[in-house]
């Protein structure tokens, strides 16, 4: 039988103390497909990112990839597991090591798993022109760029481990028009490369009709297709 190809939140609970976050949440991201989520402020879009982006352990429930279970979260997974998701938030400021350049900050994912240092110049090298950054950016940190070159920066920090599901949380929506047109179309064009999974969150109804196949509401109702 062939495995699953799809990266699944299954019957998920989260509580913060005692107050329920998630409460048997179910939600797949298939391989190739983009699935927008939508819901109000406040109903546990983020934790369902950190969930399937193995940074949050569920308090029942569980999180499978193409069909293997996921016991564990952070470092306790396989790299080999672990890899196969990435996560852009909507803050780059936030999720930068502000102490690091923008080559650094790309290139830690990979020399975290100790890949050979030729490899992982020529990997930051690539991604950079990607995503769009001049040499000059790379060599500085995270104060002395913009919000848009930071999260083209996170955006390749993302894509360094060639991930199967990207997890996108409001990723666009501190950016301007043509840097937020830009990350989506490298987006978009590393999952048809790639044959990747997407998951977007967005409060903006257009960009989420334009980009998702299918747009499903935290709360379990499916729309019919976007597209």
């Amino acid at each position: 039988m062939t495995s699953p190809q799809h990266l699944l939140a299954d019957e998920v609970c989260v509580a913060y103390d005692r107050q329920v976050v998630l409460d048997g949440v179910t939600l797949s991201v298939g391989r190739g497909e983009t699935v927008g989520l939508r819901g109000p402020s406040g109903c546990g879009k983020s934790t369902l990112v950190r969930v399937l982006a193995l940074l949050h352990r569920p308090d029942d429930g569980r999180v499978s990839i193409d069909g293997t279970p996921v016991t564990g979260v952070r470092y306790a997974v396989p790299v080999g597991l672990r890899t196969r998701v990435a996560v852009l938030f909507q803050s780059p400021r936030a999720a930068a090591d502000p102490r690091l350049s923008l080559t650094d900050l790309i290139a830690e994912p990979l020399r975290a798993v100790r890949a050979p240092e030729p490899g992982v110049r020529e990997r930051v090298a690539e991604l950079a022109d990607l995503v769009g950054l001049t040499p000059d950016l790379l060599t500085r940190r995270p104060h002395a760029v913009s919000d848009g070159q930071l999260q083209r920066a996170c955006l390749a920090r993302a894509l360094v481990h060639r991930p199967d599901y990207l997890l996108c949380d409001e990723a666009t929506a501190m950016l301007d028009a043509s840097t937020q047109a830009h990350v989506a179309a490298v987006i978009s064009d590393y999952q048809r490369a790639q044959n990747a999974g997407v998951l977007v969150i967005s409060h903006d109804e257009v960009l989420m009709g334009r980009w998702a196949d299918r747009i499903v509401d935290l709360a379990g109702v499916v729309t019919a297709p976007a597209r």
